[in-house]
């Protein structure tokens, strides 16, 4: 029985170590002081939309690109239907964007679009003509001040600039609302203090934008792993950059609300962390240890340990029950308990976690109160999930698959849910 207890103790000490410092990130995230960018120079944009069969959604961002008041002069849409069998491409060129359509079905993804697409570009308008690229999902929608507020932190040098995630379906489900409330917790804990901080910000699957300079050391985008994203973040990291946050610049977009759904895309998500890992590990740990990087341990962190921590709890828990069984050292009963006061006091952090985030998004968050507060009790059990699909993600193949967006609202219909 002590054996288990130390073991769970020593995991619940090497935690706490490894993630103390996103404890900072929380005070300072809350705390802190903001960073006051002024108007700068008006830069040329062009908007990448990678979408495949978003008939549904995808006039939507359109049509709420088409409303920012940033000078639209400034601001060309381009649309990749990406193996499209629906009038995803009509229903763009008809709301005004440039499309190109795609047909390939041996490089599959997101990355292979949007590296599709910027060739497009670059061929018709020349590689020099935009100042700065803006990637988002077809299910997207825009506030009509997002393009003024990230050019304002790209003016100010930062080449690379994420922004705050809300979600459309938030209040339409538990899994819908762990999505959410995850992503607002990046904005809200991580971002804004790594900004405030100094410090790299991270990118997280859309809703972010990179300057000529970027696009012209990619040629383009060449990043294809199964989350290109986190590729995107770890490379440019290591390139140098410091990839700033704006947390006035507000999109919202739709989550999966069934497990089927949400368990193939997490699959994917935990799938490419392991790629990521193996392409860039060695390389972040070198920027750890020769260059004293903090960026890249923050990358390290945010790729591996947390999970691997909770599965290496649980595999070793397990076979504790097991062992107890034929040795009979301790009890079965022994083993529960101290298992259980390990996922009691996890759903406690988590918990704590999920409210400090909501609390600190909830301007920006478009859920009715009593619901986000329902879900905050749910929100921990969502992140449980993830320990299955963790281990999982060790010994399944998985491959880019699309997610069926249907929640087809614009931005004033959206607005109306806060109170719905």
């Amino acid at each position: 029985m002590n054996a288990i207890f130390t073991l769970n103790m020593v995991i619940s000490v090497l935690f706490v170590v490894l993630y103390f410092y996103q404890y900072v990130y929380i005070v300072v995230g809350a705390f802190g002081r903001q960073k006051k960018f002024p108007e700068g120079k008006r830069n040329r944009f062009a908007v990448l939309i990678a979408a495949r069969n978003e008939e549904r959604v995808i006039a939507h961002l359109i049509d709420s690109v088409r409303a920012q008041d940033y000078p639209s002069e400034l601001i060309d849409v381009y649309v990749v239907a990406d193996n499209c069998t629906d009038s995803t491409a009509d229903i763009a060129r008809a709301h005004g964007a440039a499309v190109y359509e795609r047909q390939n079905a041996q490089y599959v993804g997101k990355g292979y679009a949007l590296d599709f697409l910027m060739k497009k570009i670059f061929a018709s308008k020349g590689r020099e003509y935009y100042d700065g690229y803006f990637v988002f999902d077809a299910d997207n929608l825009l506030d009509e001040r997002y393009v003024t507020e990230m050019n304002k932190v790209f003016s100010s040098g930062y080449d690379i600039v994420t922004s705050f995630r809300s979600s459309k379906n938030y209040g339409s489900g538990w899994i819908a609302s762990g999505y959410a409330l995850w992503f607002v917790r990046e904005a809200v804990s991580l971002n804004a203090a790594r900004m405030k901080l100094g410090v790299s910000c991270a990118v997280s699957g859309t809703g972010f934008m990179f300057g000529k300079k970027t696009a012209l050391r990619n040629d383009g985008w060449n990043f294809y792993l199964l989350t290109e994203d986190i590729e995107f973040t770890a490379d440019s990291i290591l390139s140098g950059d410091k990839i700033g946050y704006c947390e006035n610049a507000v999109f919202y977009d739709e989550q999966p609300e069934t497990f089927i759904q949400s368990w193939n895309q997490r699959l994917r998500w935990a799938r490419g962390y392991l790629q990521v890992l193996g392409k860039y590990g060695v390389r972040l740990l070198r920027g750890i240890i020769k260059e004293k990087s903090f960026s890249c341990f923050d990358m390290i962190m945010n790729i591996m340990p947390a999970m691997t921590l909770s599965v290496a709890a649980c595999a070793a828990n397990s076979a504790s029950i097991i062992i107890s069984f034929f040795v009979g050292s301790m009890t079965p009963a022994d083993t529960i308990i101290s298992l259980s006061q390990m996922v009691w006091n996890a759903y406690l952090l988590l918990f704590a976690v999920g409210v400090i985030a909501g609390v600190g998004g909830r301007r920006k968050i478009i859920c009715p109160v009593a619901k986000r507060i329902f879900y905050s009790f749910t929100f921990p059990i969502f992140m449980f999930t993830y320990i299955p699909i963790t281990i999982a993600s060790f010994f399944v193949k998985c491959k880019w698959t699309p997610i069926r967006h249907t929640d087809a609202v614009s931005i004033e219909q959206l607005r109306r849910r806060k109170t719905a």
